[in-house]
């Protein structure tokens, strides 16, 4: 916003010193996206869990967002350049079921969905050194800085799960894809259901969801831009004032865009239907 632009070297707003500077970000060197369908899915329950689907089949999934994610990057052997990026997504659910009497109950589970792309990631033969945060202390015992292997870094960004189906199944029921057992799951994700996960002999619960993401690869680099003489606001920052809340907010901006309906984009229809993945 213009006002809040006022230039270190003076009152004069229309001064505006450009110069060439150096500066150090990340650069993408490759991407993908893609959406992938995990049928019939294993959900990992507790022992509340368990006790709930032995006594009911009907159950529908309420809720499901991603609560933990584990992702390495390893290259490709006789393939320099290029870099395997794998995936954990770890998904809590909500589940709603119908008991006896026509009570509703919840509970909570677990399920793990795993994700597999290549991406070029460029070469690197450097040793990266970074100073640590004590080095400016006089007395600071400094240690040695280690060098980190210069792979570059996977960045994943998705949304949450849509939910597709859900499936109490029978124990002799053919075995699903889940490669995960309680043990696999990180404590913190485990924590967040309110009990122990547990592994049961009885019937299990199955879930497809269906997931949007886009995987790329970065490099640390350098590049010349132009830039400007920073700028130091002009506006006068506003506090709070304890004693009358109602005066705040009062002051605010009334959020017309919220009660608005999103621009609507009609789909395209030279889409040839076929899969759009990270390999094509």
């Amino acid at each position: 916003m213009s006002e809040n632009r006022y230039p270190c070297s003076g009152s004069d707003r229309s001064f505006s010193k450009s110069e060439t500077v150096c500066i150090d970000t990340n650069r993408v060197l490759d991407s993908c996206r893609d959406r992938d369908c995990f049928e019939d899915v294993k959900v990992l329950l507790t022992d509340f869990g368990n006790d709930i689907i032995e006594h009911t089949t009907s159950i529908r999934a309420k809720d499901a967002h991603i609560a933990w994610t584990q992702i390495s990057i390893e290259p490709i052997k006789f393939n320099k350049g290029f870099y395997s990026v794998n995936i954990k997504f770890f998904v809590k659910l909500c589940f709603e079921a119908c008991l006896c009497g026509g009570k509703s109950q919840y509970f909570d589970g677990i399920t793990v969905l795993e994700k597999k792309v290549i991406l070029y990631g460029s070469e690197s033969n450097v040793n990266v050194f970074k100073s640590s945060f004590d080095c400016a202390d006089f007395c600071a015992d400094i240690k040695p800085s280690n060098p980190c292997r210069n792979v570059p870094t996977a960045v994943v960004e998705v949304v949450d799960p849509i939910i597709l189906n859900t499936k109490v199944r029978e124990p002799e029921d053919t075995c699903c894809c889940c490669c995960c057992c309680c043990g696999d799951i990180p404590t913190g994700v485990a924590g967040d259901i309110g009990g122990q996960l547990c592994d049961s002999d009885g019937r299990y619960l199955t879930v497809s969801l269906g997931l949007f993401s886009v995987v790329r690869i970065v490099r640390p680099a350098q590049y010349l831009i132009n830039a400007t003489e920073y700028c130091v606001p002009d506006k006068i920052c506003i506090s709070a004032e304890e004693d009358d809340p109602c005066s705040v907010f009062r002051n605010m901006a009334f959020p017309t865009s919220e009660f608005c309906p999103p621009d609507f984009t009609p789909p395209h229809h030279n889409d040839k239907g076929g899969k759009c993945g990270c390999g094509n």
